[in-house]
C-alpha cells in the first residue's frame, strides 16, 4: 500500500505544473524529501528566492492535488527557496548555498498572526504552552517532561504532551504506548495515556524509521503535530523539545504562543554552559524562561542507599540565581526513574508515593503556580535521601 500511496502521489504531483515554465513540479527537479508512511505526506517544493513569495498558489495546488488521493490523510507542503545561480566568483566558481527562505504552512485555528506572516497562531484552544528544554542531549530532558506532564494532569488539569523531537522521538517508549493514532475527518486523534493527551512523530511512523529531513520537513511535521491533531481545549501543553537551538525551537516560538520555557540540566560545567544557552535563545525569541531544573542532582545507590554527588551538585541552583531565573528543584539520579521510563510506566503514575514522585510533582505544582501568577514561596525543599 505505501508503495502504491507514493507512485500515487508522484503521479498526482506531475499533474502541477509551473505556470511560468509550464513543466510539472516533478520533471523541475521541484520536489524534494517527500515522504509516504501510513497515509501522512510529507514533502517540499524547492524555489528560486527571488520567485518564493508568488510560489504560494503552486504549493496550495501541490497539496491539493495530493489530499484529493484515497488513503492520504493529511498533506504538508512547505516552500524551501534557494539562491539564483551565481556567476564566477575571484579565485573561483560556484553556487551560492542554500538559504533557508522556508514558508511553513499548516492548517490550524484563528487567533493572532504568527512571526513572518505565516498564518493564524496554532493550538488556540490550549490556555499555557510550556516548552521544556535543554541545551544538550542525555540530561534527562525527556524522562522530566513526562513526568511533568503526568504530575499536572494528577492535579485535575487538562494535559496534553507533545514531542516536538522529530529525529529522535521518545515518547512512545516512556508512555508504553505502540498503538498507531485513529484519524477522524482527517483529523489525527492524540493517543491518551496516564490521564493526559498525547502525539509524538513516532506514533506515525515505524520505530526503526530513520528521519532523514531537511529543516523545512520538520517544520512542517511540526505543524501538523500541532495543527491537525485534536487537541481540544487543554489547561496546558508540555512540549519535549529536541536537545539543541535549531528548526524545532525556532518553530515553536514563532507558530504558538508559548508562555515560557524550562530548562533542564545537569549540575556539571559543560551541561551548564549549554543550559546557559538554552536560556539565551528563548530571551532571543522573547520567550519567558519559567526555571532550571537540575536533574541527576545526586546518585543513591540502589543496594545501600548511599548519596554521591557524582555530577557535582547544586550547579543549576547556583546558574538560575547568577541569571536571575528561578531555581523549580532537584531530581536524583535513581534506577527506579530510569526503569519505569523504558518500561513505559512513569515513575509518578507508577510509584505516586514515592519520594522521587512527590519531587516531580513539587515541582510540576510550583510551574502551574507560577503560570498563574502565584509567587514563589519561602519553605523547606523535599529532599531525597
Amino acid at each position: 500500500m505505501g508503495e502504491s500511496l507514493q507512485a500515487a502521489v508522484e503521479q498526482a504531483l506531475r499533474g502541477v505544473r509551473d505556470p511560468a515554465t509550464g513543466r510539472d513540479v516533478m520533471a523541475a527537479g521541484m520536489v524534494q524529501g517527500l515522504t509516504v508512511r501510513d497515509g501522512l505526506v510529507h514533502f517540499a517544493l524547492e524555489v528560486p528566492r527571488e520567485r518564493a513569495r508568488e510560489m504560494e498558489p503552486l504549493r496550495d495546488a501541490a497539496e491539493k492535488a495530493v489530499a484529493a488521493l484515497r488513503g492520504v490523510l493529511s498533506v504538508t507542503c512547505v516552500l524551501t527557496a534557494h539562491r539564483a545561480e551565481m556567476g564566477p566568483r575571484p579565485g573561483g566558481a560556484g553556487r551560492a548555498g542554500p538559504a533557508p527562505h522556508a514558508h511553513p504552512h499548516a492548517h490550524g485555528g484563528g487567533g493572532p498572526k504568527a512571526a513572518g506572516g505565516q498564518g493564524p497562531m496554532l493550538l488556540p484552544g490550549v490556555k499555557h504552552i510550556v516548552a521544556v528544554a535543554s541545551g544538550k542531549g542525555g540530561v534527562g530532558k525527556s524522562t522530566t517532561a513526562v513526568n511533568l506532564a503526568v504530575a499536572l494532569a494528577a492535579q485535575g488539569l487538562r494535559v496534553g504532551l507533545l514531542d516536538a523531537d522529530i529525529y529522535g522521538p521518545s515518547l512512545p517508549q516512556m508512555l508504553g504506548a505502540r498503538e498507531k493514532p485513529d484519524v477522524r475527518d482527517k483529523t489525527i486523534l492524540p493517543i491518551r495515556r496516564w490521564g493526559l493527551l498525547a502525539m509524538s512523530i513516532g506514533f506515525l511512523v515505524d520505530a526503526d524509521t530513520a528521519m532523514i529531513w531537511r529543516g523545512p520537513m520538520v517544520m512542517g511535521a511540526l505543524e501538523q503535530m500541532m495543527g491537525q491533531v485534536a487537541w481540544g481545549d487543554l489547561d496546558i501543553m508540555v512540549v519535549d523539545m529536541p536537545p539543541g537551538t535549531g528548526d524545532a525551537q525556532l518553530t515553536m516560538s514563532q507558530r504558538v504562543p508559548l508562555a515560557g520555557a524550562v530548562i533542564v540540566s545537569t549540575p556539571q560545567d559543560v551541561a551548564l554552559i549549554d543550559a546557559r544557552r538554552g536560556v539565551k535563545m528563548f530571551e532571543k525569541v522573547n520567550v519567558p524562561v519559567l526555571g532550571l531544573i537540575e536533574n541527576m542532582s545526586f546518585f543513591c545507590c540502589p543496594n545501600c542507599g548511599h548519596r554521591s554527588d557524582i555530577f557535582g551538585h547544586g550547579g543549576a541552583r547556583a546558574e538560575a540565581e547568577r541569571m536571575g531565573v528561578e531555581f523549580l528543584g532537584e531530581l536524583p539520579l535513581k534506577l527506579a526513574i530510569r526503569e519505569l521510563a523504558d518500561a513505559g510506566s512513569p515513575i509518578v503514575a507508577e510509584r505516586p508515593e514515592s519520594e522521587e514522585a512527590a519531587a516531580y510533582r513539587a515541582i510540576a505544582a510550583r510551574l502551574w503556580d507560577k503560570l498563574q501568577g502565584v509567587p514563589a514561596k519561602a519553605g523547606p525543599r523535599i529532599v531525597i535521601e
